[in-house]
């Protein structure tokens, strides 16, 4: 009997322990997974991780319920990182970069029963898969309130005569940049519209890098702009290159993806950033709906806006000029009323030729009355989908990611190779 008793005893602790373990494993397999293409030493890169660890908190998640790759090149590897967080359970892998979307596509056709999302990436809505997606921001609005910050600086500094006028009347500005993709073009040209809003009389250079996180590479571009006259400068690269070497120089500069007031005090005004919190809660709601087995419906293009807090400046640095934040939040209500339209075809000219602006029909003032945007990617880059309506060119309406890439009047791009 005691045997027996011992026997079943036994059984049942085992069972015990079995469905004990059973319930850890389920609790420690890991729920979301985040690929990064640097670490924390990139702003960019940051900006997200940050994001992504508060969003994780927020929902209840621990460290053992999400993955984070960091330093994943824009490779073969990625692919590998991806599949190894849907081989340990994650139901939702998300990566950082434009350059990893080939890679996520890849393991999302491999690993069907795990959703994968990469960031500002273009073929989601086209890939034909359920378990891929696209997500990005309308940054460029941001960008405008920040170019709006960057043009009542400008202004002072015109009032305090401690800048002049080219021989044509105009103040020039100066923008570091990555790449001339559209992201960028976008970003430096909603910029210098906010900026334009202010001060009509300006121009700007533009200077590219050809790599997002090149710390050498931007502050040199930054001394070339300054250099070459540019009293003001903003920035579309990932590292503190190009805020220091303004520092170091006493020339205003608005950063990006955060504020850079404590190493930069003298110089900073204000930074754009996409707040990425709000839709890795999202997936993250989404995620933990799979694990339960119930529907989740992630969006194959989702979209975060200023209304939805995706989009959010920084405080004014030290360096802004008085009265800044009550100019924005004027221009932000106007902006989410509708009344502002960023892309106002009627603010800025185009000049069409053969080798820019082929895609683009004006009128005889020079206003966009037509253009068709390569929405739909493919290799060729084949300008599939007209984009100017009612006056404006609706960026960011037909998929998340940027499709502005009209050169406008005004700017110059110093080397465009990349």
């Amino acid at each position: 009997m005691k045997k027996l008793l011992s026997l079943v005893l036994a059984l049942a602790m085992s069972i015990g322990v079995c469905s004990m373990f059973t319930a850890c494993g389920d609790e420690t397999k890991p729920l979301i997974a985040l690929i990064a293409l640097h670490d924390t030493n990139s702003t960019y890169d940051k900006n997200f991780i940050e994001a992504f660890e508060a969003a994780c908190e927020e929902n209840g998640l621990s460290k053992n319920d999400y993955l984070l790759y960091t330093n994943v090149p824009e490779e073969t590897i990625c692919k590998e990182k991806a599949l190894d967080a849907a081989d340990r359970g994650c139901e939702v892998v998300f990566s950082d970069s434009f350059g990893h979307e080939p890679y996520m596509l890849e393991a999302a056709k491999e690993a069907t029963g795990t959703h994968f999302a990469s960031a500002t990436g273009n073929k989601a809505h086209t890939s034909g898969l359920t378990n891929f997606h696209n997500a990005f921001a309308s940054i460029y609005e941001g960008r405008y309130l920040a170019g709006v910050a960057a043009g009542l600086k400008l202004q002072e500094m015109i009032e305090a005569k401690k800048v002049t006028a080219d021989t044509d009347g105009n103040y020039k500005l100066g923008y570091v940049g990555a790449y001339t993709y559209a992201e960028v073009i976008s970003g430096y040209t909603s910029w210098f519209l906010g900026v334009q809003s202010v001060v009509p009389n300006v121009k700007m250079d533009v200077k590219f890098t050809g790599s997002w996180y090149d710390e050498q590479k931007e502050a040199d571009a930054a001394r070339a702009l300054i250099n070459g006259g540019c009293v003001l400068l903003s920035q579309h690269a990932d590292s503190m290159g190009a805020p220091s070497a303004c520092e170091l120089a006493r020339v205003p500069n608005v950063s990006y993806n955060g504020s850079s007031a404590s190493a930069c005090p003298n110089t900073f005004i204000i930074s754009s950033r996409i707040n990425w919190q709000p839709y890795f809660s999202y997936l993250i709601k989404a995620a933990k709906d799979l694990r339960e087995g119930k529907t989740a419906t992630i969006d194959t293009d989702w979209m975060g806006t200023i209304d939805n807090n995706a989009v959010v400046l920084t405080e004014c640095g030290q360096a802004a000029a008085e009265g800044t934040q009550a100019k924005l939040d004027e221009v932000k209500a106007k902006l989410l009323s509708g009344e502002l339209k960023v892309f106002d075809t009627s603010k800025f000219t185009v000049t069409v030729n053969e080798s820019k602006n082929a895609n683009a029909t004006v009128d005889e003032n020079g206003h966009l009355t037509s253009y068709r945007a390569d929405v739909n990617f493919d290799a060729d880059y084949t300008p599939d989908t007209e984009v100017v309506a009612n006056g404006e060119f609706q960026e960011s309406k037909f998929r998340s990611a940027p499709y502005f890439d009209v050169q406008i009047d005004g700017i110059t791009l110093l080397n465009s190779a990349f």
